[in-house]
């Protein structure tokens, strides 16, 4: 009794190893689709922590501008005697250069120098030095710094102090920076009714909106545009 014994034949072989290949692309695909998202995912989370940390922290200052102690009317004794002029127009933005100037009181303990400090009694009298300054017994001491943001080169920088100060880097990748005020029919209305990038009288500023528009160098992702908008819990004069 003769048993035929076979194998597998060429034919056979090659549908194997076609549906073989179709299983490992569809697998492969299914891999480098997933490896993209991802990427994806983190490069926007990035770019999103990036615009967080910038726009939360000019949003701290913004709503400090203006706040120069407790008492409304302060002597200026710097150096230079270039206080005044600050309270005079405690932020401003320079449109044509992409420069935010702020003058605020400083957030938190880790500010470094102060640009000013305001000694003051808190009932008869308040004084700005230039730098740092310590109180004396029965004073308070307000550090005062003025901030100078601008857009340049891709890059988001910020310097402190008095001039043209040396300024660092905060993000990169930056395609857009841009900054409008919103500002109130009459000095009366609390509320604002329109927004401007130079704004008549600063008397009417209610709040600031900045715009930061991000991009990835690579291109995995479309550019980022963040808008926040702050309130200034001071009225400029």
């Amino acid at each position: 009794m003769k048993h035929s014994n076979r194998g597998f034949g060429l034919i056979e072989l090659l549908i194997a190893l076609a549906l073989s290949l179709i299983v490992v692309l569809g697998v492969a695909q299914v891999f480098i689709s997933a490896k993209n998202t991802y990427v994806s995912q983190n490069t926007a989370a990035g770019m999103q922590e990036d615009a967080r940390f910038v726009l939360s922290k000019m949003i701290q200052e913004i709503r400090m501008v203006g706040m120069f102690g407790c008492l409304g009317t302060v002597t200026d004794a710097s150096s230079t005697s270039d206080f005044n002029a600050s309270q005079i127009a405690p932020i401003s933005w320079d449109n044509a250069n992409l420069k935010l100037t702020l003058v605020t009181a400083d957030v938190g303990s880790n500010g470094g120098t102060p640009t000013w400090t305001v000694l003051s009694d808190c009932r008869n009298s308040a004084t700005a030095y230039t730098d740092l300054r310590t109180p004396a017994s029965g004073q308070m001491a307000f550090p005062i710094r003025r901030l100078i943001y601008s857009f340049s080169n891709n890059q988001l920088l910020m310097g402190s102090g008095h001039g043209t100060p040396t300024q660092a880097v905060l993000v990169n990748n930056v395609s857009a920076f841009g900054v409008l005020f919103g500002v109130a029919t009459s000095t009366s209305d609390v509320v604002a009714s329109s927004y401007t990038a130079n704004p008549a009288n600063p008397a009417l500023i209610r709040s600031v909106r900045l715009t930061l528009t991000l991009f990835d160098p690579n291109n995995r992702v479309r550019n980022q545009t963040f808008t926040v908008v702050a309130a200034l819990r001071n009225r400029l004069q």
